[in-house]
């Protein structure tokens, strides 16, 4: 199934009340394993992730030919910069296009501006290049949309929209990425864990990452971060992955 929905929950268990654990973007497959009243039990096709959504637009199948290289994508109802619609695609969407007409392209019975997307097989030598979009955003538990998003969604949004494999979660990478790195030889694009928590080395010096404390996206020294999260949670760097 692909997710006609802009940004889609998926719960830890079949009710609002639980966690929700990552989210599903417009254009991502899955598998139905289960379903229980207006539940569906999921699995995502790309990263195997399981949980619960409620019912919503889907599609049987899509050929996805493009997808969202900005942080975020508005919509028209028109291939007119006036008939801008209140609905969004977040970063790393994927869409089907169906017409162009000059700067627009079309999918849905919506349009998009063609500088917001890449094609879908689009891919750079740097998988985080596009990681400092994400400046300011706020952060969300399980969020992996622009209107929100939590440590390993960020990271794995990057390698994702990259056409690289990543685990969901902070402990699952940690695992997955196997090169391991002293923190006094970090560089550029190393991974570095503590418990539950991941971030992204930008320099030997600084890092990016989702953080919830200050409930946003932002960036940091190395140093200050690590003597923080010691003093404040007892937390120890536990791994530093470099992601090949």
């Amino acid at each position: 199934m692909i997710s006609k929905n802009l940004v889609i929950n998926v719960y830890k268990k079949n009710s609002e009340k639980s966690e929700i654990v990552t989210q599903l973007l417009y254009g991502d497959s899955f598998k139905i394993i289960k379903k229980i009243g207006p539940w569906l039990k999921v699995k995502n096709n790309f990263d195997h992730y399981k949980g619960y959504i409620k019912k919503g637009n889907f599609s049987i199948s899509q050929k996805n030919t493009h997808k969202v290289y900005n942080l975020f994508a508005n919509l028209y109802s028109k291939p007119n910069n006036k008939k801008k619609i209140k609905k969004k695609l977040s970063f790393g969407s994927k869409i089907q296009i169906l017409q162009k007409k000059s700067s627009f392209y079309k999918f849905d019975n919506v349009w998009i501006k063609k500088k917001d997307l890449k094609k879908i097989n689009y891919k750079t030598k740097d998988n985080f290049e596009n990681i400092k979009k994400f400046i300011g955003t706020k952060y969300k538990w399980g969020g992996k949309h622009f209107t929100g998003v939590d440590c390993s969604g960020l990271i794995q949004l990057c390698c994702n929209f990259n056409k690289k494999f990543c685990p969901r979660d902070a402990k699952d990478q940690i695992r997955y990425f196997k090169n391991r790195i002293k923190i006094k030889s970090i560089r550029k694009n190393d991974l570095i864990f503590w418990k539950d928590h991941v971030a992204l080395a930008i320099s030997k010096k600084k890092l990016i990452h989702a953080y919830g404390p200050k409930k946003k996206t932002l960036v940091m020294p190395i140093n200050t971060i690590i003597n923080r999260l010691y003093k404040k949670s007892n937390l120890k760097v536990i791994g530093v992955r470099r992601v090949d």
